[in-house]
């Protein structure tokens, strides 16, 4: 079963936790120093913040998988649907070890569809991830000159929905 995935940069992490816990009548199930996640069953999301980005704002969008079939799944959607995408395969970042794989949409918004493989003590491991780590809310694949996640294209002659 899917489950939304939506990621936030905040400048205060600590009013934010306050705010996202009253409005979800739920505590996080994981704090770090600049990390919070909320894992809720109704609606059935992903809800993450941090203070990693270069501005207050969303992030990436994404879906949660449970298995790698349904990760697979979202892969051949795009790929039949001729969307470009980054695939990471297994990587780690946000306190976690995932399989992943990114696509953006036509107005430039990230879209990580990702299977969660275990929990991490640090927000990311490796030097291939130091880069992204220290400028993305979630190591999502940054353009040359910084900032946005990677816009990756549309293949021409194809569609979105």
């Amino acid at each position: 079963m899917k489950r939304f995935h939506v990621h936030i940069h905040v400048d205060d992490l600590g009013k934010s936790i306050a705010f996202y816990s009253k409005l979800f009548d739920a505590e996080p199930a994981r704090v770090e120093s600049d990390y919070a996640k909320w894992m809720l069953d109704d609606p059935r999301i992903n809800f993450a913040i941090s203070t990693r980005g270069n501005q207050a704002g969303l992030d990436h969008l994404g879906f949660q998988v449970d298995d790698a079939a349904e990760l697979a799944e979202l892969k051949a959607r795009a790929e039949a649907a001729d969307i470009a995408l980054i695939d990471e395969g297994e990587t780690t970042c946000c306190y976690a070890r995932s399989d992943k794989h990114w696509i953006t949409d036509p107005q430039g918004i990230a879209w990580e569809h990702f299977q969660a493989l275990a929990n991490i003590p640090v927000f990311s491991e490796g030097k291939q991830n130091q880069a992204a780590a220290e400028s993305s809310a979630c190591c999502a694949p940054r353009a040359p000159r910084g900032g946005k996640p990677l816009g990756i294209a549309v293949k021409s002659g194809s569609s979105c929905c």
